[in-house]
């Protein structure tokens, strides 16, 4: 097979004290936690987007990395690509992957042309996949940045770009199929809009809705057997997305009949650009039973953009594995580093330290948030602040058995609540703290 990581070896776990930095330091595939091999909770998963197609351009300069893999022709450029792909994820001990179409394949002059070159680049995956034991996490479509979707996809104005827009799904979603995929992802890159003066609201929601019920009939009927997902965004590019938040994807999803085919694609980066903490967007999806599979990177505070960083924040990993353990773990979703290196990060090495401090950070979030659950401190404090529902009124409550009269001859006769406890944030903090840093 074509080599083009000669400098990157083949990345093994040497433990929390190796200095060889192409080493993993906490993540031990093998390793059992809580029943399961940390390969098995992790389900670690590479972007094709950022990782074999991104350049590190951004919206003030040009590319600083090369991505052409020694090709000149575009379709050369596309199998080169499949197997530079196959090769980083052996090197870097990585099951999954994940793509758009058009990161796979280039897009033709014509829909036809484009579903060809498809054709011919997932049959060559289709046999890298079997030859490297390689799997696909999820699959979609890349309707966002050709110019008909300037004003959107499913949410178009014009009814020929909402049909080019099933049309593409439709084939996606054949080769979500083909490759074995588990999940196919919507992702609304430019489903919302920027004022209301051009707009009706209530035609792009139905619409919208309307697409992904398509999408749902038809990849059922050809075998499609994994979970449809939709990704949370906030905002950029649109002012308004429709696809703000996890509630708001979940109250979407209820009100057109979609929450029984629908989960959630939770992303850690898009959840503080809605002013969520990565860890409510999860337990929102977790309580609502839509949590599905995670894009793992984040952000930069100071910056009101998506920089899709690789994960190194330790309390963020520990939080999101924790509600990944409450939820039951993953079924079909996984753990997708939706993240790129730096723009200044412009070297083959610099993917693999990227790929290997996030892989180690989820890797410590595991450990932690299984200690956290063993400690039992924080599920104990949790269930004793609740405990007034346990018995007497608090019982009918619970069990709504309690009247509104009743509950007001309850109130009178107590006179004034006397009964509030401390949350004691602080208290839990440093329990979180003490079992993170033990030494």
């Amino acid at each position: 097979m074509k080599t083009f990581f000669d400098s990157i070896p083949f990345v093994k776990y040497e433990g929390a004290d190796s200095k060889n930095m192409l080493a993993f330091r906490h993540y031990n595939p093998d390793e059992i936690i809580m029943g399961k091999s940390m390969r098995e909770h992790l389900k670690f998963a590479m972007s094709y987007w950022h990782t074999m197609c991104a350049e590190g351009s951004d919206m003030f300069g040009v590319g600083t990395i090369s991505k052409n893999y020694g090709a000149t022709d575009a379709m050369e450029l596309a199998k080169n690509k499949a197997y530079a792909a196959m090769e980083l994820m052996n090197k870097l001990d990585i099951d999954y992957f994940c793509f758009h179409d058009r990161d796979i394949a280039p897009e033709g002059r014509t829909l036809a042309e484009s579903n060809e070159r498809l054709d011919v680049i997932s049959d060559l995956l289709l046999d890298l996949m079997k030859q490297n034991n390689k799997k696909l996490l999820w699959g979609t479509a890349n309707c966002f940045n050709n110019p008909r979707y300037m004003h959107g996809a499913g949410t178009a104005p014009n009814a020929d770009v909402f049909a080019f827009a099933a049309a593409q799904i439709k084939k996606a979603l054949e080769i979500t199929v083909k490759l074995g995929g588990n999940g196919y992802v919507f992702w609304g890159g430019r489903e919302g809009y920027e004022t209301l003066l051009n707009t009706d609201m209530k035609k792009e929601l139905d619409n919208m809705a309307y697409l992904m019920r398509l999408a749902v009939d038809y990849g059922r009927s050809i075998g499609f057997t994994g979970d449809f997902y939709i990704e949370p965004k906030p905002k950029e590019p649109t002012k308004h997305q429709y696809d703000f938040d996890a509630a708001t994807v979940i109250s979407f999803l209820k009100t057109y009949g979609l929450d029984k085919d629908f989960k959630l694609n939770i992303e850690a980066n898009h959840a503080t650009l809605a002013g969520h903490t990565f860890q409510h967007e999860l337990a929102v999806a977790r309580i609502n039973g839509a949590f599905g599979s995670i894009d793992a990177n984040q952000g930069d505070m100071l910056l009101g953009w998506d920089t899709d960083q690789f994960p190194t924040n330790i309390y963020e990993t520990a939080m999101c594995m924790l509600e990944v353990i409450r939820a039951g773990g993953f079924t079909n979703g996984g753990l997708n580093f939706d993240a790129k290196t730096r723009r200044g990060s412009n070297t083959p090495e610099d993917i693999a330290y990227s790929y290997i401090a996030g892989m180690d950070g989820f890797a410590l979030g595991l450990k932690i948030a299984d200690k956290i659950i063993k400690d039992g401190t924080i599920d104990s404090f949790i269930a004793e602040r609740y405990s007034s529902y346990n018995s007497g009124i608090g019982k009918k409550i619970a069990d709504r058995a309690a009247t509104i009269a009743e509950l007001e001859q309850y109130a009178l006769s107590m006179g004034e609540v006397t009964t509030n406890i401390s949350g004691r944030q602080e208290y839990l903090e440093n329990i979180v703290n003490s079992i993170m840093f033990k030494g």
